[in-house]
């Protein structure tokens, strides 16, 4: 890879889809092995959901946050093995993929940062069962408009907020289903070319989420987190983090605040970041990159394809 800066994105819930890392792990024993060991971890075979669904089962929160993390983990143990020379100068996940992250920088192990994904998605459920809300993508506005409009269409019993920065253009919010009924009209009087609202139950990225707040500190307390020896750029923060405390209070702070991604990619850009490479499913990631910066290079590297093409690099 010469000299060119590049850096490993990881993505979060909502790129699943069944037979996700199935191909993978059939070419390649270390990816085999990653999914066997998140079997034995979590004692039930979560491999099979991943790769034969149902569907319904993989989209479980619960199901979705650990299958996608360890089809992330397969990708990078095979990459591994077959010795791609490919050194990230940064790493960044988005939601769910900064958990995918924290492991690709050392930061954690695969069998401690499976267990708190998998206490994430559950307590995350939870707060939604306690807490019922939901999510919306807002098309074509400004995020400062988004901003303005959500603090309008908030009260003290039911607030909206935005969730996810994703790119210019493309804004995810989260909130009461009350606060989202008031909102949308509002948002689409403003000129969003669309408002959609997302087929999940909970409010993530809200405080909505605040009801498994304390459960979850606790777990990450209980979670054994090194240096990073690869900067991680922090959803909340949007800078690298290397710091133990650091990356635990910007794991804390995830729940209830917003996924400051494209303020991520600005500032991996700022850093002369030139190519990312989105390791596990799909290339959702890929696409919000280039609407961010049409100029970078941002494929996805999750299938045996990708890795085959970039052995031929």
């Amino acid at each position: 890879m010469d000299d060119r800066k590049i850096a490993f994105v990881f993505p979060g819930q909502g790129s699943q889809s069944v037979g996700m890392g199935h191909a993978l792990a059939l070419i390649y024993p270390a990816a085999r092995e990653v999914f066997e060991q998140a079997d034995t971890i979590l004692g039930f075979p979560l491999s099979h959901i991943a790769w034969k669904g149902p569907e319904d089962c993989l989209n479980d929160t619960i199901n979705t946050q650990p299958a996608l993390f360890t089809h992330s983990l397969a990708v990078l143990q095979a990459l591994r093995s077959v010795n791609i020379d490919m050194v990230a100068t940064f790493v960044a996940g988005h939601s769910m993929g900064e958990l995918s992250a924290l492991v690709a920088a050392g930061a954690m192990s695969f069998t401690d940062g499976l267990r708190l994904v998998r206490v994430r998605g559950e307590l995350m459920k939870r707060a939604g069962e306690s807490s019922p809300g939901g999510m919306a993508a807002v098309l074509g506005l400004d995020i400062d408009q988004i901003d303005e409009l959500c603090q309008q269409a908030s009260t003290a019993a039911d607030t909206v907020q935005v969730a996810n920065d994703n790119c210019p253009g493309q804004v995810v919010i989260s909130g009461s289903n009350i606060a989202l009924n008031r909102v949308q009209p509002l948002l689409e009087q403003a000129g969003a070319r669309r408002v959609l609202r997302l087929a999940v139950s909970i409010a993530a990225h809200s405080p909505y989420m605040a009801a498994s707040q304390q459960d979850f500190n606790l777990s990450i307390a209980s979670t054994l987190i090194k240096p990073a020896y690869i900067p991680l750029i922090g959803n909340v923060t949007a800078r690298p983090l290397l710091d133990p405390d650091a990356i635990k209070e910007d794991l804390q702070s995830q729940l209830t605040h917003r996924v400051r991604w494209t303020e991520s990619i600005q500032f991996l850009l700022s850093q002369g970041i030139t190519e990312f490479f989105e390791i596990g499913t799909g290339s959702v990631l890929c696409g919000l990159i280039k609407r961010i910066d049409r100029s970078v290079i941002a494929s996805p590297v999750g299938t045996p394809e990708d890795i085959k093409h970039l052995e031929k690099l």
